[in-house]
Parts: structure tokens; sequence; C-alpha cells
């Protein structure tokens, strides 16, 4: 079994000492997101485990866990998001430049083949328009050559919760936005494509097979062929993602919707981000749970069926 932490929040910045909790107990404990009532439970025994993929925008409070998880046997990838947005976009996300040197690191430590760059969510607006996207992906891409040998890109889905989230930022902050037509949108990924392996990087794209033109391919975000060669273990999994456009492997991811405090207003997986960081705050690292279930059954869970990635200021701004 691959287990996924998390698409559903950023467990390596927020919640690293809750998993470290559990994976030396051997288990955590689940609630079913969408009836709020069906407890199961996860084994994180090593003998169960095929390898854990990180989501994350800040790896860095994480990093001395890292040696443990290595150190007790489990073996990972990191897919570790920069974007390099403006802050209206991103309210407490760390800055760019410490997340590169923050990915070197780990890749200096483990190998780059444990790392995957994500530069996603790609938002269309008057901050980030097409240009500021070829500029912005090409400074990333040169800064953050060896530390990895792939790049995976999406865009926006807007999902209620997004668009509620889009329109109020925009409003706040004085910018637009748009969702481009296909067009525009293969327009970007024809320019990046090059950038990309220019710097010894594949560029794929997440859970939109419509979009992929020549020099780019399907992501696969939870990538059993990968652990292999980090674990040098033969894992059985089978192609079986979320959702029917998701080319990942089958997992169990251990996260909860509405706990990801970094506050992008992109982001699928959270209502609003005060309820995000109240929740942050209530959380226990010695509960069973990411977030206790007496507290979660009283909240009215998302609904949208979108299951790919997607961020306390104090956090953020941790080296």
């Amino acid at each position: 079994m691959i287990i996924s932490a998390s698409y559903k929040t950023d467990i390596p910045t927020f919640y690293g000492d809750w998993f470290m909790n559990r994976l030396r107990a051997g288990y955590c404990n689940m609630v079913n997101p969408w009836n709020r009532k069906q407890i199961s439970r996860v084994s994180l025994d090593l003998r169960d485990v095929d390898g854990i993929i990180f989501w994350t925008k800040n790896i860095a409070p994480f990093i001395p866990h890292l040696k443990e998880v290595h150190k007790l046997g489990y073996r990972f990838v990191v897919q570790h998001t920069i974007n390099a947005y403006p802050r209206a976009l991103e309210y407490s996300v760390v800055d760019a430049t410490r997340s590169v040197q923050h990915l070197h690191e780990v890749a200096d430590a483990y190998g780059p083949r444990v790392c995957v760059w994500r530069y996603d969510t790609i938002v269309f607006s008057s901050l980030t328009p097409l240009d500021f996207h070829r500029v912005n992906f090409e400074k990333l891409c040169a800064a953050i050559e060896g530390a990895t040998d792939e790049v995976v890109v999406s865009f926006a889905n807007l999902y209620q919760k997004t668009l509620r989230n889009m329109n109020s930022a925009a409003d706040s902050f004085g910018f637009t936005w748009h969702d481009p037509h296909a067009d525009e949108k293969r327009r970007l990924l024809a320019a990046l494509i090059p950038i990309a392996q220019s710097h010894g990087m594949q560029l794929t794209i997440c859970t939109q097979p419509d979009l992929i033109i020549p020099g780019a391919s399907e992501a696969r975000c939870i990538d059993a062929r990968r652990l292999e060669e980090v674990s040098g273990r033969t894992i059985r999994a089978e192609l079986r993602g979320a959702r029917k456009e998701c080319g990942c492997f089958a997992s169990r991811d251990i996260g909860e919707y509405d706990t990801c405090p970094h506050g992008c207003v992109y982001c699928y997986a959270v209502q609003n981000r005060e309820l995000a960081q109240r929740r942050f705050r209530e959380h226990d690292p010695n509960s069973e749970f990411l977030f206790a279930m007496g507290n979660v059954v009283q909240e009215t869970p998302p609904r949208d069926p979108q299951r790919r990635l997607f961020d306390n200021e104090d956090f953020a701004a941790t080296d």
C-alpha cells in the first residue's frame, strides 16, 4: 500500500509531529470525508507500507523528520509545489528562494529521484498573465535544476468554493482573473516544455489529459515506479487514480479537507482559510485522527469529488 500524505492538506508543513507519532504507533484513524461517520484504521506499519508520497509547499519543518522516516526504513517521494506567486494568490506560502534551497537539501540527502517539483496550480490573472508564467517558470527551472527530473503542472479546476475564494481575493486585492480557453493553455504549455527540457526536467500534466501536447506526458503523482527506484523494491500496485482522468497508482490518503492554512485562493481542498486556521489551532498531534472526529462530524463536509493536490503564517516563515 502506498500512503499519500496528503493531497488534502500540507502534512509536512503543519502536521509533521502528528505524522511521526502515528508512524511510530503504526497506524492512524480516518473519518469518511463524505458521511463523516465511518471510521477506518490505516496501517502505517512498515510491513504494510510500500512507500509514502509527501505533498507540501514547505518541506523545511519536516526535514528533521525525514531523517527518522528514512532511518525507520520507509521510502518516500516529495511532491513539492513552488509557484513564486504574488501574496494575493498565496497568502502565507514560504518564499520561493528558500523553498528551492530546501528542495535541493532533500535531493542532496536522498537523491533527485525523491523530489518532484510542482508548478501547480497555474492561474491566469492580471497579476500572473501568460508572459509572467513564461518568465517565472524559467527562473524557477534554472534555480531548481539538478534537484529533480520532473515538473508537474495543472490548471485551475473551478469548483464553487474555488470560484468563491478567487472572486473574494480579486475584490480584496484589486486584480482580475479568468479561465482561458484550452488553446491558450496549450500555447503556454508549448512555451514551458522546452524550458523544462533545457533544465533536465520532463513536464507532466496532472489530471488534464486533453491538454497533453508533444513533449509533455501524463503525470503520475502517486508513482509506484519512481518509488521502486527509490526503494529498490518491487511494488505491486495498480493504476487507479482518485478520478478517471488521474494517472496515479492506487494509494491511501491520510489527510483531512479544510485543515491547510496556507491561504492559496485557488485551492480545491479548503472552503475558506478561517475554517482551516481554526481546525489547525484545534489539532491535537497526539490524536489518532489528524483532526478530532468529534469536531469533524459537526462540520459540513466538502462535496467536491476532486482529489488532487493543494497551504499559519508562523510555519510559512519557518526555515
